[in-house]
């Protein structure tokens, strides 16, 4: 039984920070470079990511149980899921709803007024990052449960 927990979590790491990669540093890109409709390329990728966002939380939810009860608080992987995480849910339900929030009051106009593309870009920006900073913990997640 140790086994399969285990290999289930190699299993839910290598999906977690698979898809963290794969939405945002291969599928987006693709959409926004092949789509002519860039409203209609952000509004599949906001999908995408909404999807690799959830599907992040179920793999972190487990694997912080799985951590906890194999090394207790002092564990480099449980700090590095716990990290993960809490990205994983400011993005999920503070970034991307600001930012759909953001569309849906520029969409009626038909072009984003200054203020809100300004404080779309801030918040794209600071997301963006800490994508990035999620990504890169993925990796190092990886490493370390080898």
């Amino acid at each position: 039984m140790k086994n399969i927990a285990h290999h289930l979590v190699a299993l839910l790491v290598t999906l977690w920070a698979g898809s963290l990669w794969a939405t945002g540093y291969l599928a987006v890109p693709i959409l926004f470079h092949a789509l002519p409709d860039k409203q209609l390329a952000g509004m599949l990728a906001g999908k995408m990511f909404s999807v690799a966002g959830y599907l992040g939380l179920i793999c972190g939810i487990y694997l912080l149980i799985y951590y906890i009860k194999q090394a207790g608080t002092a564990s480099a992987q449980l700090r590095i899921v716990s990290a993960m995480l809490l990205i994983g849910l400011i993005f999920q339900f503070g970034f991307q709803p600001a930012m759909n929030e953001l569309k849906a009051q520029a969409l009626p106009l038909e072009v984003m007024k200054s203020a809100l593309a300004s404080q779309f870009g801030m918040l794209h920006g600071i997301s963006s990052i800490a994508y990035l900073v999620e990504s890169l913990l993925g990796a190092l997640l990886i490493i370390k449960s080898r």
